[in-house]
């Protein structure tokens, strides 16, 4: 991990020079939930400007970085990063949570989240997705094993959002799905069974014993449906 991201730093230092003003770890690599082989690395890369010109002097490295695994690093002037946390509130926000620098300047310590913006993303994440899973599974209801593969794909975005649902009501941020689902059972008082559930089809493949794919999808959706309710109603 630590030659992976020194290769990184000292090829755009290289290619950017003077106009290369950070590089910043942030997701799981920077919370210290790095896989090898699993799990990518983020970073965000910010300069004096973006143009064709950096773009071109970055193709070659970027592209390397794809094809080992990791998505190329985010481009960003520092005007853009100061100013954007009203779109990406969620992405700011765990950035300030968890980073770290990796050259220059901590632009990240500058950027100011507001919680309405922070909100308001984390109910439209949760409604967009929502209503996506709704749609696909309208699709493959008749298909268990297509359905079951829906719920098991789309797991980890419902406990990312609803970890800042968590953080949105004061609660200690978590980072494990595990945490994650016991800590909304507590805070919504609700059963995730169907969560729990899906989660263990993550890890073997397999439905519970006493369930179908149906059973379980209408398990999950009731507890979505939740989820978002409880978004709706905290504080604007």
């Amino acid at each position: 991990m630590e030659q992976q991201l020194t290769r990184l730093v000292e090829q755009l230092k290289r290619a950017f020079g003077e106009r290369l003003v950070s590089l910043t770890l942030y997701g799981s690599a920077a919370v210290g939930d790095w896989i090898e082989k699993l799990s990518d690395f983020n970073v965000l890369c910010v300069l004096t400007q973006v143009s064709s010109r950096e773009l071109g002097e970055s193709e070659p490295i970027f592209r390397a970085w794809r094809e080992a695994g990791s998505p190329p690093p985010l481009l960003m002037t520092r005007d853009e990063a100061l100013t954007s946390s009203d779109c990406f509130p969620m992405e700011f926000h765990d950035m300030q949570a968890h980073r770290r620098v990796l050259h220059g300047e901590d632009v990240i310590a500058l950027v100011e989240v507001d919680r309405s913006y922070y909100r308001a993303q984390v109910e439209h994440e949760l409604r967009a997705k929502q209503l996506r899973l709704r749609q696909k599974a309208a699709e493959v209801l008749g298909k268990p094993d297509f359905l079951t593969r829906l719920l098991a794909d789309s797991l980890s975005t419902f406990c990312v959002l609803g970890r800042h649902a968590l953080i949105l009501k004061g609660r200690e941020p978590r980072w494990k799905k595990r945490e994650v689902i016991a800590d909304l059972e507590k805070v919504l008082g609700i059963r995730f069974d169907g969560f729990y559930a899906v989660l263990g089809v993550r890890a073997d493949g397999k439905l519970p014993p006493d369930s179908s794919a149906v059973l379980l999808f209408e398990k999950y959706l009731r507890e979505v449906d939740a989820l978002v309710r409880f978004v709706d109603q905290l504080d604007k």
